[in-house]
Protein backbone atom coordinates (compact mmCIF):
# COMPACT_ATOMS: atom_id res chain seq x y z
CA UNK A 1 0.00 0.00 0.00
CA UNK A 2 1.48 3.40 -0.99
CA UNK A 3 2.42 5.82 1.75
CA UNK A 4 0.76 9.24 1.71
CA UNK A 5 3.30 11.97 0.81
CA UNK A 6 2.85 13.69 4.17
CA UNK A 7 3.64 10.40 6.02
CA UNK A 8 6.98 9.58 4.35
CA UNK A 9 8.70 10.29 7.64
CA UNK A 10 12.22 9.15 6.68
CA UNK A 11 12.19 11.17 3.47
CA UNK A 12 10.66 14.22 5.18
CA UNK A 13 13.11 14.00 8.08
CA UNK A 14 16.14 13.74 5.76
CA UNK A 15 14.95 16.42 3.35
CA UNK A 16 14.05 18.77 6.20
CA UNK A 17 17.39 18.19 7.89
CA UNK A 18 19.34 18.91 4.70
CA UNK A 19 17.41 22.12 3.97
CA UNK A 20 17.65 23.45 7.51
CA UNK A 21 21.36 22.54 7.71
CA UNK A 22 22.17 24.27 4.42
CA UNK A 23 20.13 27.32 5.40
CA UNK A 24 21.77 27.48 8.85
CA UNK A 25 25.28 27.17 7.42
CA UNK A 26 24.60 29.94 4.88
CA UNK A 27 23.06 32.23 7.52
CA UNK A 28 25.87 31.61 9.98
CA UNK A 29 28.55 32.13 7.33
CA UNK A 30 26.93 35.44 6.38
CA UNK A 31 26.88 36.55 10.02
CA UNK A 32 30.39 35.73 11.08
CA UNK A 33 31.57 32.43 9.73
CA UNK A 34 30.68 30.03 12.56
CA UNK A 35 29.43 26.61 11.59
CA UNK A 36 26.57 24.84 13.38
CA UNK A 37 29.09 22.46 14.94
CA UNK A 38 31.24 25.33 16.20
CA UNK A 39 28.15 26.99 17.67
CA UNK A 40 27.28 23.72 19.37
CA UNK A 41 30.71 23.63 21.03
CA UNK A 42 30.33 27.25 22.15
CA UNK A 43 26.88 26.55 23.61
CA UNK A 44 28.14 23.44 25.39
CA UNK A 45 31.16 25.21 26.88
CA UNK A 46 28.94 28.10 27.92
CA UNK A 47 27.12 25.60 30.12
CA UNK A 48 30.09 23.35 30.97
CA UNK A 49 33.35 25.21 30.53
CA UNK A 50 36.25 22.82 30.97
CA UNK A 51 34.56 19.83 29.33
CA UNK A 52 36.79 17.04 28.10
CA UNK A 53 37.00 16.70 24.32
CA UNK A 54 35.29 13.29 24.57
CA UNK A 55 32.46 14.76 26.64
CA UNK A 56 31.95 17.46 24.04
CA UNK A 57 31.97 14.89 21.22
CA UNK A 58 29.35 12.80 23.04
CA UNK A 59 27.17 15.83 23.76
CA UNK A 60 27.27 16.89 20.10
CA UNK A 61 26.97 13.33 18.77
CA UNK A 62 30.24 13.64 16.85
CA UNK A 63 32.98 11.10 16.31
CA UNK A 64 36.13 11.85 18.33
CA UNK A 65 38.15 12.22 15.10
CA UNK A 66 35.70 14.85 13.81
CA UNK A 67 35.80 16.62 17.16
CA UNK A 68 39.60 16.87 17.10
CA UNK A 69 39.58 18.67 13.75
CA UNK A 70 36.74 20.91 14.87
CA UNK A 71 38.59 21.91 18.05
CA UNK A 72 41.81 22.44 16.07
CA UNK A 73 39.98 24.96 13.85
CA UNK A 74 38.31 26.64 16.83
CA UNK A 75 41.63 26.91 18.67
CA UNK A 76 43.25 28.47 15.61
CA UNK A 77 40.32 30.95 15.46
CA UNK A 78 40.92 31.69 19.18
CA UNK A 79 37.38 30.67 20.16
CA UNK A 80 38.48 27.92 22.56
CA UNK A 81 41.66 26.80 24.21
CA UNK A 82 42.86 23.42 25.37
CA UNK A 83 44.25 23.05 28.87
CA UNK A 84 45.68 19.96 30.49
CA UNK A 85 43.40 18.36 33.06
CA UNK A 86 44.91 19.08 36.50
CA UNK A 87 44.17 15.51 37.65
CA UNK A 88 45.26 13.76 34.44
CA UNK A 89 47.86 15.59 32.38
CA UNK A 90 47.11 13.39 29.35
CA UNK A 91 43.51 14.60 29.17
CA UNK A 92 42.67 17.96 27.62
CA UNK A 93 39.87 20.20 28.77
CA UNK A 94 38.20 22.80 26.56
CA UNK A 95 37.66 26.36 27.70
CA UNK A 96 35.99 29.34 26.08
CA UNK A 97 38.19 32.33 25.33
CA UNK A 98 36.87 35.89 25.55
CA UNK A 99 36.46 35.82 21.77
CA UNK A 100 34.58 32.51 22.11
CA UNK A 101 32.24 33.96 24.73
CA UNK A 102 31.45 36.88 22.41
CA UNK A 103 30.84 34.56 19.47
CA UNK A 104 28.58 32.42 21.68
CA UNK A 105 26.44 35.44 22.58
CA UNK A 106 26.14 36.43 18.91
CA UNK A 107 25.17 32.87 17.93
CA UNK A 108 22.69 32.70 20.79
CA UNK A 109 21.01 35.92 19.65
CA UNK A 110 20.73 34.60 16.09
CA UNK A 111 19.25 31.36 17.35
CA UNK A 112 16.12 33.13 18.58
CA UNK A 113 15.21 34.21 15.05
CA UNK A 114 15.91 30.74 13.68
CA UNK A 115 13.71 29.15 16.35
CA UNK A 116 10.91 31.58 15.52
CA UNK A 117 11.14 30.66 11.84
CA UNK A 118 11.16 26.92 12.59
CA UNK A 119 8.08 27.11 14.81
CA UNK A 120 6.08 29.67 12.81
CA UNK A 121 2.56 28.46 12.08
CA UNK A 122 2.54 25.77 14.80
CA UNK A 123 0.98 25.86 18.25
CA UNK A 124 3.02 25.23 21.39
CA UNK A 125 1.26 21.86 21.74
CA UNK A 126 2.26 20.88 18.20
CA UNK A 127 5.87 21.91 18.80
CA UNK A 128 5.86 19.87 22.03
CA UNK A 129 4.81 16.77 20.06
CA UNK A 130 7.45 17.34 17.37
CA UNK A 131 10.15 17.92 20.00
CA UNK A 132 9.11 14.77 21.88
CA UNK A 133 9.17 12.73 18.65
CA UNK A 134 12.60 14.03 17.62
CA UNK A 135 13.99 13.40 21.12
CA UNK A 136 12.60 9.85 21.02
CA UNK A 137 14.75 9.11 17.96
CA UNK A 138 17.86 9.32 20.11
CA UNK A 139 16.48 6.61 22.37
CA UNK A 140 15.03 4.45 19.62
CA UNK A 141 18.23 4.61 17.59
CA UNK A 142 21.15 4.82 20.04
CA UNK A 143 24.52 5.92 18.75
CA UNK A 144 26.47 2.99 17.33
CA UNK A 145 23.50 0.64 16.89
CA UNK A 146 22.98 -0.81 13.42
CA UNK A 147 19.70 -1.93 11.95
Amino acid sequence: MPVAPDRRLIFLLNAGHRRVQRWLEAEMAAKGGLTAAQSGVLFLLGEKDGALIGEAADALDLAPSAMTGLIDRMTKAELVERRADPKDGRAMRLHLTDKGRGAREEAKAGLQGIKAQLTEGFSDDEIDVVARWLASLQTKFPKGDAL
